[in-house]
């Protein structure tokens, strides 16, 4: 069993910058798949962004490409989000999630543990 703890949110206004930490605990995350979704008033959860489970490769969701980015370190078994230029299309609970392969994939469906979600409003 994984357990995701994401640390982060807020309000924030427009233009600004959040980092959030996902921290496992229960056991390594090290040969895991992670990554981030999120989900606006009324949708379903949608893929942000992932990384594989040695932190070479990253996928993005096309709106968020070249202002977020995600890393790793599995050393410390987290997985971290930085999250640039916030537009209010960004608001939304983002959940942590691990996925018991070394691969990426989008659909939500396909990740084991899921963290409780952290919330971002961002104001214009």
């Amino acid at each position: 069993q994984v357990q995701l703890v994401e640390a982060g949110g807020g309000l924030v206004q427009a233009g600004d910058y959040l980092t959030w930490t996902c921290t496992a605990s229960g056991r390594t995350i090290v040969s895991d798949a992670m990554s981030w979704f999120r989900r606006a008033p009324g949708g379903g959860r949608q893929f942000v962004a992932g990384i594989n489970w040695n932190g070479d490769t990253t996928f993005y969701e096309d709106s968020v490409k070249g202002r977020f980015t995600i890393s790793r370190d599995n050393a410390k078994n987290t997985v971290n989000i930085r999250m640039n230029a916030l537009n209010p299309a960004d608001t939304a609970e983002y959940y942590c999630a691990a996925r018991i392969s070394v691969c990426v994939v989008r659909g939500a469906d396909d990740y084991d543990y899921w963290g409780g979600g952290t919330h971002v409003t961002v104001s214009s």
